[in-house]
C-alpha cells in the first residue's frame, strides 16, 4: 500500500532539488495530487485513477483535464524510478481525447499601436517625478511584451543578469526552466529599457528583480494586467486585452510574415512544434478573412 501522505510531499521535494522545477509547476502539482489524494481516500492503483479520470472530465473543462492528468502522470513515472511500484496503471488505461480547438485570442497591430501611442503620450504634461518614472516603466514592459513574446510570467521573473545591454538580448526561463535568449532588434524597444534600466538602476540592484513596483519589489503579474487594462481604456480599445494576447499576436503577426514556423517555436519556447502550430489555424483564419474581403473577383459583377 502506497502511502500518499509520505509520497506526494517527496515527489514533490525531487520536483523541486533534482528536476529543478520552477514554484509555480509545484504549486499546481501540489494541489493536483492533494485533489488526486482527497477523492481517493488516500489510495493509489489502476481502479482509482480510472474513477478520479472519469470525475475530472464530468467537472472540469479538456484543458484543465490534460493537466491533472500530465501531473499524475508525472507522479507515476516518479513511483516507478524510486522503485515504489513495480507496474505502471497508466500502461492499461486510455488517457489520450480530443480537445475542442480555441484558437489564440490575438490584438490587431492597429490596437497594439494605439495602446503603446496612449503610453508614450502620457509621458507628455506629467507632474511628478514619480509618475514619469512609473510611465517609462510600463512602456519598457509593454515594449518587452511585444518584442519578445514572453509570457507575463517570464517578463516579472526577469533578473537583472537576463538583460544584455551590450549584445542588446533578453534571457527568459520559460516551462520546466528551459532557457531561450531573444534579441532585441527594434531600436525604440532598445531605446525603452535603456530609460527604464537608468531610471530604476537603484530598484533594481536592490530587489534582484529587473522590473519593479512602487514598494521596491518584484512586479507583479497582476500589476502587468492592470497597467495593460489601463492602457487599452486610454486607447479606447473595445476588446478586453491580457498580456498573454500580446504572446499571441507576436506569434501570429510573424506567421504572417512568412517567418518559418520552427523559428516562431524556438522564440516562445515551445518544446513541441505541435503547440506552435494552433497559429497556423489563425492564420489561415486571417487568409480566409482576406480573400474574402479583398480579393479583385469581388470586384467583377457578372
Amino acid at each position: 500500500m502506497i502511502d500518499l501522505t509520505i509520497q506526494i510531499p517527496a515527489f514533490l521535494d525531487y520536483c523541486r532539488s533534482r528536476k529543478a522545477l520552477n514554484e509555480k509547476t509545484l504549486r499546481a502539482y501540489s494541489v493536483d495530487l492533494k485533489q488526486f489524494s482527497q477523492f481517493t481516500n488516500r489510495t493509489f492503483g489502476k481502479k482509482e485513477i480510472c474513477t478520479y479520470i472519469s470525475h475530472l472530465h464530468s467537472t472540469f473543462k479538456p484543458k484543465t483535464v490534460r493537466r491533472k492528468i500530465a501531473t499524475l502522470k508525472a507522479f507515476t513515472h516518479y513511483l516507478m524510478i524510486e522503485e515504489i511500484i513495480e507496474i505502471n496503471p497508466f500502461n492499461k488505461i486510455e488517457t489520450s481525447f480530443r480537445e475542442p480547438l480555441l484558437l489564440p485570442k490575438t490584438i490587431p497591430l492597429s490596437t497594439i499601436k494605439a495602446i503603446l501611442a496612449a503610453a508614450y503620450s502620457s509621458l507628455s504634461g506629467v507632474s511628478t517625478e514619480y509618475r514619469h518614472k512609473t510611465i517609462i516603466r510600463d512602456i519598457a514592459v509593454l515594449e518587452l511584451l511585444f518584442a519578445t513574446g514572453a509570457r507575463v510570467s517570464e517578463i516579472c521573473s526577469l533578473k537583472p543578469v537576463d538583460i544584455n545591454e551590450s549584445d542588446h538580448t533578453v534571457k527568459f526561463y520559460g516551462k520546466g526552466s528551459k532557457e531561450r535568449i531573444i534579441q532585441i532588434e527594434n531600436k525604440s524597444v532598445r531605446k525603452a529599457l535603456k530609460e527604464y534600466c537608468k531610471l530604476f538602476a537603484g530598484d533594481i540592484r536592490s530587489s534582484g528583480f529587473f522590473f519593479v513596483n512602487r514598494l521596491h519589489n518584484r512586479m507583479s503579474e497582476q500589476s502587468v494586467r492592470s497597467m495593460i487594462n489601463k492602457y487599452a481604456e486610454s486607447a479606447k480599445s473595445d476588446i478586453h486585452i491580457t498580456p498573454h494576447m500580446f504572446r499571441h499576436s507576436f506569434a501570429t503577426l510573424l506567421l504572417e510574415e512568412d517567418v518559418d514556423i520552427r523559428y516562431i517555436q524556438k522564440l516562445l519556447g515551445h518544446s513541441s512544434i505541435t503547440t506552435t502550430q494552433i497559429y497556423t489555424h489563425v492564420a489561415m483564419s486571417k487568409q480566409k478573412e482576406i480573400l474574402s474581403t479583398k480579393h479583385p473577383r469581388n470586384k467583377i459583377k457578372l
